[in-house]
């Protein structure tokens, strides 16, 4: 028998409420994910899944997906939302990219997305590092489509290019939240430089495909989130994620302020579609990597064919958050 792990879950009750339907999940399909937990163990790679405490882990690694973390599991900075631990990090691994390619090839990804801590301890933030990692699955798994997913780099120009060099075929950098609650939730960050990333990213590959994402239930309006997205599409964004957010702990993180219904989900999903992203997906769970190689694939069908319909929905991507479990 197969014994599922104690997960570092999220706290999701941090006024005492029950959780609302829509937010309650499915037991997963044990034996596929009893295969990806030995693969990551065996890669010695740490992945999101684990350290951001996601509560799509047990669904994703029933598909055998997973969200590989590089550069350690040890962050230079402190956001108020992130479970990752902030501690000095040991120097990157030299074969941590091989262990991740051979880890992506045992797991039979098509498509892979690859995130880091932040890595302000090294002079080039790590950049040379993630690098390395695509061109080892490149390498290795020459049909996996590649996403990455970096921390902001201080919107440094040639860290954004040694990466854009490695031709991932997706760049992702998340907003994380609206302009107004970043100094004070993510205060190491900033929300105009992480839009400057997103402007570097198109301006070294305008071909290239970007995306980004942002949490909701952390205090804002309706019409700062619409502001936001607004922002994404100057700075060149192409894909857009939208996911409620969830306190990891209950007494070092902040609290959840609100928890929006998958009609509200819907509306903003509406909102941006009007936009002219080529992809939208937005949920209750929707995370930056959750179900990414279907959205990346209806993405890339979009932008090739622009006169077919420029958006995908959840309805496209598989996600069953407006259809909830009671």
């Amino acid at each position: 028998m197969v014994r599922l792990p104690v997960l570092k879950g999220p706290a999701v009750r941090p006024t005492g409420r029950r959780l609302p339907a829509w937010l309650k999940r499915p037991l997963p399909g044990l034996d596929a994910f009893a295969h990806t937990r030995q693969v990551v163990t065996d890669s010695g790679v740490a992945t999101v899944c684990q350290e951001a405490r996601c509560p799509n882990l047990t669904e994703c690694w029933a598909k055998r997906h997973a969200t590989f973390m590089i550069l350690g599991d040890c962050c230079t900075r402190r956001c108020h939302f992130c479970a990752v631990r902030t501690a000095r990090p040991d120097p990157p691994a030299d074969d941590e990219p091989a262990r991740l390619a051979r880890a992506v090839g045992q797991l039979g990804l098509s498509h892979v997305v690859i995130t880091a801590v932040a890595r302000d301890d090294l002079a080039d933030e790590g950049a040379t590092h993630f690098a390395r990692c695509v061109r080892a699955i490149r390498t290795a798994c020459p049909a996996t489509t590649i996403e990455v997913l970096p921390a902001d780099f201080h919107a440094r120009p040639e860290c954004i290019e040694r990466l854009c060099d490695a031709q991932p075929d997706l760049y992702n950098h998340n907003l994380e939240m609206v302009e107004r609650l970043t100094p004070s939730i993510r205060p190491q960050g900033d929300y105009r430089r992480s839009l400057e990333v997103l402007r570097l990213v198109k301006a070294i590959d305008p071909d290239g495909l970007t995306k980004s994402g942002l949490m909701v239930g952390l205090g804002e309006t309706r019409d700062e989130l619409i502001a936001a997205f607004a922002d994404l599409r100057e700075a060149g964004c192409d894909v857009l994620t939208v996911g409620q957010y969830l306190q990891p702990t209950l007494d070092a993180h902040v609290p959840v302020q609100k928890y929006y219904t998958p009609d509200e989900f819907a509306s903003l999903e509406a909102v941006a579609r009007s936009l002219g992203f080529l992809g939208v997906a937005a949920g209750p769970f929707v995370r930056s990597s959750y179900n990414a190689a279907e959205v990346f694939a209806r993405t890339r069908t979009n932008q090739a064919s622009p006169t077919t319909g420029r958006t995908i929905d959840l309805h496209d991507v598989g996600d069953a958050d407006r259809n909830p479990a009671g």
